[in-house]
Formats: structure tokens, sequence, C-alpha cells
């Protein structure tokens, strides 16, 4: 999945497919990424999976969130139907370049995780100022 703002036909075909197929690991964990302020908001959901459970990798602009859970039953239990997804949970998300990679932070609350990926300096927007060109400082040439 990109974080970038992709064809709405593409991003659909991928949404289907990942429903029809499944993802690439078996199993996709559902998020959602916004663009608040001077970051970008990647939130996924992961109920009843403790923090320790959750690894968080950023490598080469790829983003990998794993999660991994696993189901408690006593051994006089009969599991009659386990729609719930038991064992590891991966997802990966390629970064823009824009982002500062050194500023990426993450918190699991309430079987939510949010990772925020801040706006590098240099992709902020500015305003530059427009000088008149006869107010610039001219140099003027020495002759000798």
């Amino acid at each position: 999945m990109l974080l970038e703002r992709v064809d709405p036909f593409l991003a659909e075909f991928d949404r289907l497919t990942q429903r029809t197929f499944g993802a690439a690991d078996g199993v996709s964990l559902p998020m959602d990424v916004i663009r608040r302020e001077d970051a970008l908001v990647v939130r996924v959901d992961l109920p009843g999976v403790a923090g320790d459970q959750i690894s968080i990798d950023l490598d080469n602009r790829a983003l990998t969130i794993t999660a991994e859970r696993h189901a408690k039953y006593g051994e006089a239990d009969t599991v009659l139907l386990q729609e719930r997804f038991d064992g590891v949970m991966r997802r990966q998300l390629r970064v823009p370049d824009w982002v500062d990679v050194d500023g990426v932070t993450a918190e699991h609350a309430d079987g939510v995780l949010v990772i925020r990926l801040p706006v590098a300096e240099r992709a902020k927007p500015r305003r530059i100022s427009v000088v008149a060109a006869d107010d610039r400082p001219t140099k003027q040439l020495e002759t000798e």
C-alpha cells in the first residue's frame, strides 16, 4: 500500500484484491492513514494484541508493522467456531520520501496502534518573499 495519493480506481482495486485474496501474509491489518497538520497519522486496529506483541520496523522507506495474537483455550474447551485471527499479522507500507523518518513515533492504547510520521522540514509549505529588482543591493564594479 502506498501512503501517497493514488488513482481512486487503483486504490479500490487494491482494496478489493486484499479483501478477496487476503494480504500477502494471509491477514490484513485494518488501518486508516490521514494527513493531519504536519504529519501522516496511521491508525491500526489490533484488538486483543498486547503492546509487547507489536513490532514496527522502518527500513529503506518501508514501514513494517507486525503483531502477534494467540487465543487461549482451556484443555476442556472445544472450539466450535473460530473467526478471529490467531497468529502473526503483518502489514507493510511504503513511506514517502518527504517524511522525517527520524521523528516517527508510535503509541498503543485500547487496541489501536497510532503511528505518527512527521513531514520533513524541507517538505513543509513555506512563503517566499518577492523582492523588487530595484531594491536588490547591487555590487558596483571597481575601476582601476
